[in-house]
């Protein structure tokens, strides 16, 4: 499976660039991923709270995912940009 370039990746709605990046990001586990998206959503101040620590993945996760459900279809404001930048260079990996 070959890599998609910047610009089929830039010409997709960010809503497709959060499906395939948080597949990706299930797929390999990689928990820093989500935390790194959760602290850029508007109106997150639960996710200041979410630390990662290794202690409280479980719940955190739990978390993560209500907060993300919360958030998903809802205006992303000032931050679609630097979370479309976020999607496509993880996606670019």
């Amino acid at each position: 499976m070959t890599t998609p370039s910047f610009a089929e990746l830039d010409a997709l709605p960010t809503e497709a660039l959060r499906e395939r990046a948080f597949a990706k990001a299930r797929e390999r586990h990689d928990l820093r991923f989500y935390w790194s998206v959760l602290r850029h959503l508007p109106d997150s101040d639960e996710a200041a709270t979410l630390d990662g620590a290794p202690n409280s993945i479980g719940p955190t996760v739990d978390e993560a995912v209500a907060l993300w459900r919360e958030l998903e279809g809802r205006d992303l404001g000032e931050q679609e940009p630097l979370l479309r930048a976020a999607f496509i260079d993880y996606l670019s990996k």
